[in-house]
């Protein structure tokens, strides 16, 4: 499966020949500068929840690419008053089967609120069972909520906040792959503002304890996984 990193948590992945976005934040994310989204196609895209540095680059790639929105009810509802009209508007628990596999929402533990501050609904994270078993935790704090996802997919990998402060820091994301049975994950939601500065050689380590492979691609490098 090919990976793509576009910084902060947003990544894209090509699942069963559909092109997936998550959480897109890339024109106001200077350390994405040299990043085009006018060459980013979607074929969907994916919102963990309604804080601008998940949503910022939304409403223009959706109307550029066609996309299918797929969020919780409150961003989608959000989204639809400014012209969006392909929405999936899901909430935790929810499962549906589309063309690129079956995308259950899961529990995240943290805040929303839209960038207007209105609701921005329950965060949650996606598993998501198709050309391969992931699962993206967004935004998230350590919770024993993970210990259900192996119950609904053997994971592949996992996509998980490891810049601390907002969210879990690489020991508890380390832990949190335990949780999940999966000896991969691809770190995000780091180095992008001066709180969530990373030292990534000793979060390297600290996977490396617990027996799992992190992996840090840099922002535009694409890796497969």
């Amino acid at each position: 499966m090919k990976f793509t990193y576009y910084g902060q948590s947003c990544f894209g992945v090509n699942c069963n020949g559909k092109n997936l976005l998550f959480d897109p934040f890339i024109t106001p994310n200077p350390k994405a500068s040299h990043i085009n989204i006018n060459q980013i196609d979607a074929d969907y895209i994916l919102v963990s929840h309604g804080h601008g540095d998940h949503i910022a680059d939304v409403e223009a790639l959706a109307k550029a690419t066609g996309a299918t929105l797929i969020s919780n009810f409150e961003v989608g509802e959000w989204f639809r008053k400014k012209g969006i009209n392909k929405i999936e508007a899901m909430n935790l628990g929810g499962k549906k089967k589309f063309d690129f596999g079956t995308l259950k929402c899961v529990n995240a533990i943290h805040s929303s609120v839209m960038p207007d501050g209105s609701n921005g609904g329950n965060p949650m994270g996606f598993v998501i069972q198709g050309e391969n078993n992931f699962y993206y935790s967004g935004d998230t704090a350590l919770t024993l909520d993970m210990q259900l996802i192996p119950s609904w997919a053997k994971i592949d990998f996992a996509v998980m906040p490891i810049g601390d402060y907002f969210t879990m820091d690489a020991a508890d994301a380390a832990r949190a792959a335990t949780f999940v049975n999966t000896q991969r994950v691809v770190g995000v939601h780091y180095n992008t503002f001066p709180p969530i500065t990373l030292n990534t050689d000793a979060a390297k380590k600290i996977f490396e304890e617990n027996g799992i492979e992190l992996l840090l691609p840099a922002i535009g490098e694409s890796i497969n996984i």
